[in-house]
């Protein structure tokens, strides 16, 4: 019997005329495919719910990240999952590339500059985004500045704003999330140049070294520990609170941070009154759950 009424489509790669073959057996399609290992060749590209420039953004991609592809179509569109979260929907063909040189290199400042090459004064190629990953294949300095080459004669970024993939993680992922305040809300959006509720917690937690997945729902299922009803009586840093299509980051036990669309911006309010507005129109919270 089809699993297709029950999987969530998000995170499984299947339609009646197509699916991923590892889902053989468990829904029905007219084919099934391996998805092809591909990356994002891009600073970020949208991943949207429908092969057309208007449909909605689900979420982002970031450059160097892993993709498989189902489907490539003459109209320019690709039909992916996204290895960081397992997202599925579609992109732009042209945002990505072979697998080629795998990165060795993440993005840790909230964005950089990518230059032609290692010298500030040389017009950007474009901005990188705190998570976008690169691969480094040597050094150059000028004027006192560091930048890492990338492999491919790609181009260069500074070095400090970047670090190895298997460095220390941030200690504190409330710090990372801080560092976002007053970014633009962006439905959909995973990057320091607009961001949304979930994609904050996703982005912050993942530079603290916790995979999570994509969107509010699914984070309320499974980061950390569930706590009580009476968590909020006395929350600590780091608590996450959960709406139903929202979530927000106690920084301290009186302040909440998230990526409002009320605001349309990363804020920082004070908790009670986020509350009370929000429960006037999302209710009360559905969990809080803290992580360690």
């Amino acid at each position: 019997m089809s699993e297709a009424a029950t999987l969530d489509r998000r995170i499984n790669a299947f339609r009646p005329d197509l699916a991923d073959r590892r889902l053989e057996r468990r829904v029905a399609a007219e084919r099934y495919v391996d998805g092809k290992p591909m990356r994002v060749t891009v600073p970020s590209t949208p991943i949207r719910r429908a092969p057309h420039p208007g449909s909605a953004i689900d979420t982002e991609a970031l450059l160097g990240e892993a993709v498989l592809v189902f489907e490539e179509t003459i109209e320019g569109w690709a039909w992916i999952q996204l290895q960081t979260d397992g997202y599925v929907g579609y992109v732009s063909s042209d945002a990505l590339g072979p697998e080629g040189t795998a990165p060795t290199h993440g993005v840790t400042a909230l964005r950089t500059f990518l230059y032609p090459g290692p010298d500030m004064k040389l017009p950007p190629l474009g901005a990188l985004s705190i998570g976008a990953r690169i691969a480094i294949s040597g050094e150059a300095e000028t004027r006192g500045a560091s930048f890492g080459l990338l492999a491919g004669g790609g181009g260069a970024v500074v070095l400090r704003h970047v670090a190895p993939l298997d460095a220390p993680p941030e200690p504190d992922f409330v710090a990372v999330a801080e560092r976002f305040l007053n970014v633009p809300y962006l439905w959909g959006g995973r990057t320091s140049l607009g961001v949304d509720c979930s994609g904050l917690v996703q982005l912050a937690l993942a530079a603290a070294g916790h995979a999570v997945q994509r969107d509010t729902d699914q984070q309320a299922a499974a980061i950390g520990t569930s706590l009580g009803p009476d968590a909020l009586d006395a929350p600590r840093r780091g608590d996450l609170v959960f709406w139903k299509g929202h979530v927000g980051i106690i920084s301290d036990a009186d302040t909440l941070l998230h990526a409002s669309g009320y605001q349309m911006q990363v804020v920082a309010e004070p908790l009670r009154a986020a509350l009370a507005r929000i429960a006037a129109s999302a209710g009360p919270p559905v969990a809080v759950r803290r992580i360690g």
